[in-house]
C-alpha cells in the first residue's frame, strides 16, 4: 500500500497519530567534514548486560555509533559507521535477560568484543553519550579504560525533556512521542534511536537537545553526600532521584546527588528544610570534573 492510499485509509480527525519507523543514514566524513573546526565527533553508546551490578555482572553486547555535530550549535550532522559486538559471558544467560534483550546463549557462543575497535573509537572522539550513563559508564570501563579519560553525558537526564514538549525519559517513550519507533532493546538500535532524539528535538527556545547534554557534560559537577538522613525520610530522596551508596566501596554510607555549581545552594535548602529539618553539617560535597561523572570515583 502507497503512503497515499495509507494516508487515505486514516480518518482526518485527532483520534490517530501516523509514526515512522527509524530508518538510520550513514554519511562519510569527508575531508570538507574533518576540515571544518566546527565539526567534531562524538559517539553514542549502549550496552545489554547480565545483571544491574557492574561490580558482577557482564556486558554481552555493545553498540557504538560515532556521529558528527556542530559545536557551535549542537546541531547533529548525521551517524558515522556503526560498531555493533557480542560477548559471550562467563555464566549461561538467564532465561529472563533472553526475553529482555532477545539475545541467547547461542547468539554469543564464541563470541568476543574487539577492544582495539573500541579504543580507537574513543580517540577519534571528545564525548561520549548514552541514555543511562549512570548505568552504561561503570560497565565499559572495566574493559576499556580509555572511556575514563573522555567527558560523558546522559540524555535521560541532561536534557530538560518537558521543556521540549515531551514526558517520561524512556527511549522508546520519547521516540514515539518524537514521531518515530524502532525496535527497541537491542545496543545498536537504542544508539540510533537516541542520536535521532537528540537531532531532532529541540526546547522551547529552539536550542537543541543535544546542546542541553554538551552543556553539562563540560562542565564540572558537585556530588552531595547527603549523611544521616532519617530511615523514614529515605522516599523523599528517592523521589528527588537521590542514589544510595552502602559504604563497601570507600565512600561515605548515604544517600547522594550530583549538581552544578548555580543548583547547590538549592539543594542544600532543601536538605535543611524538608530532610534534616534545621541547619546542619551533614552534607559533603565534593567536585567531580567532567571525566569522572557517572563514576564511583568521587
Amino acid at each position: 500500500m502507497t503512503n497515499t492510499a495509507t494516508q487515505n485509509t486514516i480518518p482526518d480527525d485527532n483520534d490517530f497519530k501516523v509514526i515512522r519507523k527509524l530508518k538510520p543514514q550513514i554519511i562519510e566524513y569527508s575531508e570538507d567534514l574533518r576540515s571544518d573546526p566546527d565539526i567534531k565527533q562524538a559517539l553514542f553508546i549502549d550496552t545489554e548486560t547480565t545483571g544491574l551490578d557492574s561490580t558482577v555482572d557482564e556486558i554481552i553486547e555493545i553498540g557504538i555509533v560515532p556521529f558528527l555535530y556542530s559545536k557551535a550549535t549542537g546541531g547533529i550532522i548525521g551517524c558515522l559507521e556503526p560498531f555493533n559486538s557480542f560477548q559471550e559471558p562467563s555464566q549461561p544467560l538467564s532465561e529472563e535477560i533472553t526475553d529482555i534483550t532477545g539475545i541467547t546463549n547461542e547468539m554469543l557462543k564464541g563470541q568476543s568484543i574487539n577492544k582495539e575497535a573500541i579504543k580507537k573509537i574513543v580517540l577519534e572522539s571528545s564525548f561520549v553519550v548514552a541514555h543511562h550513563a549512570n548505568f552504561d559508564r561503570p560497565f565499559v570501563e572495566k574493559i576499556i579504560p580509555s572511556f575514563c579519560q573522555i567527558p560523558w553525558g546522559c540524555s535521560l537526564e541532561d536534557v530538560p525533556w518537558r521543556q521540549c514538549g515531551l514526558s517520561g525519559g524512556q527511549l522508546l517513550s520519547l521516540a514515539y512521542q518524537s514521531g518515530f519507533y524502532y525496535d527497541a532493546h537491542r545496543a545498536i538500535t537504542d544508539c540510533y534511536a537516541g542520536i535521532e532524539l537528540l537531532k531532532i528535538v529541540h526546547d522551547k527556545n529552539g536550542v537543541h537537545a543535544f546542546q542541553h547534554v554538551l552543556d553539562r557534560g563540560r562542565r564540572p559537577y558537585f556530588r552531595l553526600w547527603a549523611q544521616f538522613t532519617p530511615y523514614e525520610l529515605k522516599n523523599s530522596l528517592k523521589k528527588r532521584k537521590y542514589l544510595w551508596n552502602d559504604g563497601t566501596d570507600g565512600r561515605p554510607k548515604s544517600w547522594y546527588t550530583d549538581k552544578m555549581y548555580s543548583e547547590v545552594a538549592n539543594e542544600l535548602s532543601f536538605l535543611n528544610k524538608e530532610i534534616y529539618q534545621r541547619e546542619n553539617d551533614n552534607v559533603i560535597i565534593r567536585k567531580i570534573e567532567p571525566s569522572d561523572r557517572f563514576t564511583n570515583r568521587c
